[in-house]
């Protein structure tokens, strides 16, 4: 009989988990103990997605402004240019506080009209009123709060970010507003870039034009400081908010912790599951218009069956072109041998229109909108019948 369900996705509670405690076992039972109680059976190629805070808060990968402050002393000598932050107090406050704190002077270079995930500072349409040309014209803060008011918010937050960055520099920042990073050597050669994904070609662009200290700030805490928490591959890229005080950062050896969930699994129910770690997913929001993924990857860690990208065939376009006029009875068989020999096929357009990206960043999207980010308590995602499809019995 064919399958009438698809693609599931469920969340599972488990108990609160704190620095030090055993979280594949408590993932594993966790999942266990959800089958069990709702019913339903855990099969060969599910997919179990573990949200990163959740590693990292077990592993007490946790760093304060201290930390930082110490950290950037040993690597700048003076004046700080940070190029391109995120626009977040989650993300960023605690990072700029630690850069203060070292005691050295900051001159703060933001992109506009928004920053690299799409947190604006200033109306699109206003700004094209008034004739800026974003991809020409450098502002300084005297130009910015003459030209947008003295109070921008942030439409979601209700946040002025400019005013939030300039207490937190208590009178040792200067804020410029440009598009161009080689902006910020107008100002000191010693540079730390802070954005995200476009950060190597920032770095490349300003070593070719003459920076002299250069990090980004996957440099910063990529080892501990005195006991500190800090990640050897993304330093302080993927860190959040934890307390006033502290950041949580992302998580280390993600890797051998899906293999060891991914192993136990085997041993306690005898399945062949895939597992990931996932943070921010990879969509955007159409009305307040922010790119979602503010951590440097989806998934820092995942088993061997979820690299590469999906292999399908786009259904609605094979009914619609050369099954448009076969009798409605035989569609379905006819759609089943299609799928079932798609990897012999050459014809492209069969494919047109799927979606070409990585496995880990769609189901990690999936996980991240079933977990949430507030009080859902489900850490923890189980997808079923993701690699399933219609020839699937």
């Amino acid at each position: 009989m064919m399958r009438t369900v698809g693609t599931t996705a469920r969340g599972i509670r488990t108990p609160i988990v704190r620095r030090g405690d055993d979280l594949v076992n408590i993932v594993v039972d966790s999942l266990i103990q959800a089958a069990t109680s709702s019913g339903f059976n855990i099969g060969d190629r599910d997919v179990l997605g573990i949200t990163e805070s959740l590693l990292a808060r077990a592993q007490g990968n946790y760093a304060s402004a201290y930390d930082i402050s110490t950290d950037i002393k040993q690597k700048f000598p003076s004046t700080i240019g940070i190029v391109f932050p995120i626009l977040s107090r989650n993300r960023f406050s605690i990072i700029l506080k630690g850069i203060i704190d070292s005691g050295r002077d900051v001159v703060l270079l933001l992109s506009y009209p928004s920053d690299e995930v799409g947190n604006h500072l200033m109306d699109v349409d206003k700004m094209d009123e008034l004739k800026i040309n974003p991809y020409t014209d450098v502002l300084t803060e005297k130009d910015y709060r003459r030209l947008f008011g003295d109070k921008v918010v942030h439409p979601f937050t209700g946040v002025d970010y400019v005013d939030v960055y300039k207490k937190i520099g208590n009178g040792k920042i200067k804020i410029v507003f440009s598009n161009n990073p080689r902006t910020i050597l107008d100002y000191t050669k010693d540079v730390l870039v802070a954005n995200v994904h476009e950060r190597k070609r920032t770095k490349r662009i300003l070593r070719e034009t003459g920076a002299n200290i250069l990090y980004d700030l996957s440099n910063i805490l990529n080892a501990p400081i005195e006991g500190s928490g800090y990640n050897p591959e993304y330093g302080l890229l993927g860190s959040n908010l934890a307390s006033e005080k502290e950041l949580k950062l992302f998580p280390r050896d993600s890797q051998i912790f899906v293999e060891e969930v991914q192993k136990k699994v085997k041993e306690k129910v005898g399945k062949d599951i895939e597992v990931m770690i996932y943070g921010d997913g990879a969509f955007k929001d159409p009305v307040g218009k922010i790119w979602e993924l503010a951590d440097p990857v989806v998934s820092p860690g995942y088993t061997e069956g979820l690299k590469g990208t999906p292999n399908e065939l786009k259904l609605k376009y094979i009914v619609d072109t050369e099954l448009s006029n076969m009798d409605k009875s035989d569609v379905s068989s006819a759609v089943k041998d299609k799928i079932s020999n798609k990897n012999n096929s050459a014809d492209q357009s069969e494919s047109l229109g799927t979606t070409p990206r990585q496995l880990t960043d769609l189901l990690g999207s999936l996980c991240d909108l079933i977990s949430g980010s507030g009080d859902k308590g489900t850490p923890v995602v189980l997808v079923q019948g993701y690699f399933d499809n219609y020839a699937s019995e």
